[in-house]
C-alpha cells in the first residue's frame, strides 16, 4: 500500500524558511518520480518541484532560487524534502507530495502524471 505523509508546515513571516518532509512508503523509488504541489484557497493546484528516479529535478519558475527539492533514499522508507527559503505571502498554500510512475522529464510538473498523493501540510506566510 502506497502512503505519502507530509509534515513540516507552519506559519512564518515573509523572508522566513520552512523545510517540508514527506515520508514515502509502499513503492520502489527506482520507478517513480516524486513531486511537491501546492494549492491556495480559490486557486488551482500548481506544481512546485519534482525529482525523478535519476535525480533530475525541475522547479516552477516562481520558486527557482528559493526552493530546493531533495530525496533521502538511503533507508526505507524514503523521505522527500522541500527546503523553502525567502518565503513570500504568495507561497501560502496547502502543500502536497505526490508520486507518479514513469513520468517523462517534460511532464515532471504536470499533476495528471501523478497517481499517489498525500494529505497535505499547511504553509502560512504573513507579510
Amino acid at each position: 500500500q502506497v502512503q505519502l505523509a507530509e509534515s513540516g508546515g507552519g506559519s512564518v513571516h515573509a523572508g522566513g524558511s520552512l523545510k517540508l518532509s514527506c515520508v514515502v512508503s509502499g513503492l520502489a523509488f527506482a520507478e517513480y518520480c516524486l513531486a511537491w504541489f501546492r494549492q491556495a484557497p480559490g486557486k488551482e493546484r500548481e506544481a512546485v518541484a519534482a525529482i525523478d528516479e535519476h535525480g533530475r529535478t525541475e522547479r516552477a519558475d516562481s520558486v527557482k532560487g528559493r526552493f530546493t527539492i531533495s530525496l533521502d533514499n538511503a533507508e526505507y522508507p524514503n523521505t522527500l524534502y522541500l527546503q523553502m527559503n525567502n518565503l513570500e505571502p504568495e507561497d501560502a498554500a496547502m502543500y502536497y507530495c505526490a508520486a507518479g510512475r514513469e513520468v517523462v522529464p517534460a511532464n515532471m510538473l504536470v499533476s495528471r502524471e501523478y497517481t499517489y498523493w498525500g494529505q497535505g501540510t499547511q504553509v502560512t506566510v504573513s507579510s
